[in-house]
């Protein structure tokens, strides 16, 4: 299979020209000014506030990089998904907390029909989360950025958030039933009970295939860990997805789509990450 590269693989991190300081709004010329930090992996952008740390921006790009390029050569493993996250603008865009995301930042119509965008926090970034028994939540949020912005449109039969697509029909199995919206309570069969009222089918799917994939790559499978998910996730582990729910299991191991068969680990071995600042 044809593999694709771009000509910068050595992600670089640099102050933005013009950047316009905390007092400034969405600018529809340029919807990124609040930023002082960008990264490009692979055609997939990377924002920071003046208040991210830097060390946070380039974590999320070694994650980025690891689950694009999963065995580390420097060539993206799925071509075709990082086409699509390139042409549709996905950005990842990270801000200190959910405060400064609402006193920089305005979430707009147009905006949302020109970028596929996901945010990211600060405070919620941590490199070394599994040895300090904290989550790292930069797993969580790149992995959906991937998914629903590359993956969903590559595959829509597989992974399309509609009713019907391959991930719909395993979740549904997941859920108990078929859930347009929320059930109270869940059946009691149920491993994946995600209870969000501001989450709709969509949602849903983008919230399992986070679980099911990060739980089969062993991101879950801590004895601190179970504890806090399993209200919404009950197969943490990789044996535990295997035997419980094939569906989703042998759909994430199918090598046609070549999704990360290892967990990024923050050390990115196929290119230098460069930090520049101006």
């Amino acid at each position: 299979m044809r593999k694709l590269t771009y000509p910068l693989l050595f992600v670089l991190i640099s102050l933005l020209v013009g950047c316009s300081g905390n007092s400034d709004k969405l600018n529809e010329t340029n919807p990124f000014l609040v930023f002082d930090k960008k990264v490009e992996v692979f055609g997939v952008m990377i924002y920071g506030t003046p208040n991210t740390g830097m060390e946070k921006v380039k974590h999320a790009a070694t994650v980025m990089a690891e689950y694009l390029d999963n065995n580390e050569d420097g060539i993206v493993d799925n071509p075709k998904v990082v086409e699509v996250l390139s042409q549709r603008k996905a950005t990842l865009i990270m801000f200190r907390d959910e405060d400064e995301q609402d006193e920089l930042f305005e979430w707009n119509e147009n905006l949302n029909n020109n970028y596929e965008l996901q945010n990211l926090f600060h405070h919620e970034t941590h490199p070394d989360g599994a040895s300090n028994e904290v989550f790292d939540a930069t797993l969580e949020e790149v992995h959906h950025l991937i998914l629903f912005g590359g993956y969903a449109h590559a595959y829509p039969d597989a992974f399309g958030f509609q009713n019907g697509t391959l991930v719909a029909l395993a979740m549904d199995v997941a859920r108990g039933g078929h859930f347009e919206k929320i059930p109270n309570p869940y059946p009691a069969s149920a491993w994946y009970s995600y209870d969000d009222e501001t989450c709709d089918y969509g949602c849903m799917i983008i919230e399992y295939l986070y679980w099911a994939h990060t739980s089969l790559l062993g991101a879950q499978d801590y004895p601190w860990r179970l504890e806090e998910i399993e209200h919404e996730w009950k197969l943490n582990s990789a044996d535990k997805l295997r035997s419980t729910d094939t569906a989703i299991y042998e759909l994430l191991r199918n090598p046609q789509y070549e999704l990360a068969s290892m967990l990024p680990d923050g050390v990115y071995e196929g290119g230098e990450i460069i930090v520049e600042t101006n």
